[in-house]
């Protein structure tokens, strides 16, 4: 986990000077945007996600550090442990809980969300939605958790203290990295055509990864019955809400930092992602043996295929009778 950690970093720091400092021209520019913004995305899969839950190291110091990678390239640690650790892990596939199956509207990924005409459409146009949405984690959605407090029905602490020091600190290396460097050597036209680019980029890659997960044909989706409890137990819920994919893929496994063992990755947050192939197979013998179904999809086509398929079933509105 080191090494790959260290690979990573190294790439991205390399990369990043040879396109702010070395880069003149567009045909050289474009491939660095490329590599440069995939390696963000693998500091995000691989680094920030496993110290985010713990998993990085058994030092807690170590895991806190490695965390803030995320603040390194935009986000925010500190918001990103509430949406992600504690909501979406809880709430798995339960609308106004769980933020990320949450398109405000503009998309319909479960059958317990309202239809609307817009939605007929949106296995063609939610690709796009993807795509913006690093550019409004970067500019618009951290500066309004720390307004308003507030995810779907959750409200969370707002940071103190240390936590306060990281969010600001890293918006403010973020934005000395993206903009105010490159500005200094390059055209004003230039910066922001580059940042777009990559922010689209990382803006689908993350999105699509994380739906394969989720938002496919063999995932369910528990309805909100009013009572405040999930039906399932805990371990059943993660394990139907949540689906595998490209389990036999080594280059899959070692670039999403394990993200296609979703089920592994659910019920054992804590354990690092360079493990989760030798768990798996413990794992599906197990949910055969108390006779809980284990969902995988075979390749990465494959699911994504699935996913393009549950947008236009929902589009359409081909209702699922929830669980």
């Amino acid at each position: 986990m080191y090494f790959k950690t260290a690979v990573i970093l190294a790439t991205f720091a390399s990369v990043y000077a040879l396109l702010v400092f070395v880069a003149t021209a567009w045909w050289q520019a474009l491939p660095l945007a490329l590599v440069l913004s995939l390696t963000m995305v693998a500091i995000g899969f691989n680094v920030m996600h496993d110290a985010s839950h713990e998993a990085f190291s058994e030092r807690r110091w170590i895991n806190r550090t490695m965390a803030m990678s995320l603040d390194l390239v935009g986000g925010s640690s500190y918001f990103w442990r509430w949406k992600h650790n504690v909501f979406h892990h809880t709430f798995v596939n339960v609308m106004g809980y769980d933020t990320d199956i949450d398109l405000a509207g503009l998309g319909r990924l479960t059958p317990n969300h309202p239809l609307a005409w817009i939605h007929r459409w949106q296995h063609f146009y939610v690709w796009f939605l993807y795509g913006v949405m690093v550019v409004k984690w970067h500019l618009y959605d951290d500066f309004r958790l720390a307004l308003t407090s507030r995810m779907g029905e959750h409200r969370f602490e707002r940071p103190r203290g240390l936590e306060c020091v990281v969010l600001v600190g890293g918006k403010v290396v973020f934005v000395s990295l993206a903009f105010v460097i490159p500005l200094l050597l390059h055209p004003v036209w230039a910066v922001a055509a580059t940042y777009t680019a990559m922010a689209i980029v990382m803006g689908v890659v993350l999105s699509v990864v994380f739906q394969l997960a989720h938002c496919v044909e063999d995932a369910q989706f528990p309805a909100d019955r009013g009572s405040g409890h999930i039906d399932k137990p805990w371990a059943v819920h993660q394990v139907e809400t949540s689906v595998d994919f490209a389990r036999d893929s080594l280059a899959a496994s070692w670039l999403l930092g394990g993200l296609n063992f979703q089920i592994e990755h659910h019920l054992f947050s804590r354990i690092c992602h360079v493990n989760y192939p030798a768990i798996a197979p413990l794992v599906e013998r197990t949910c055969h043996e108390f006779g809980i179904e284990y969902r995988s999809n075979a390749t990465f086509a494959t699911a994504l295929r699935s996913h393009y398929r549950w947008l236009r079933a929902m589009g359409r509105g081909e209702l699922r009778a929830a669980p």
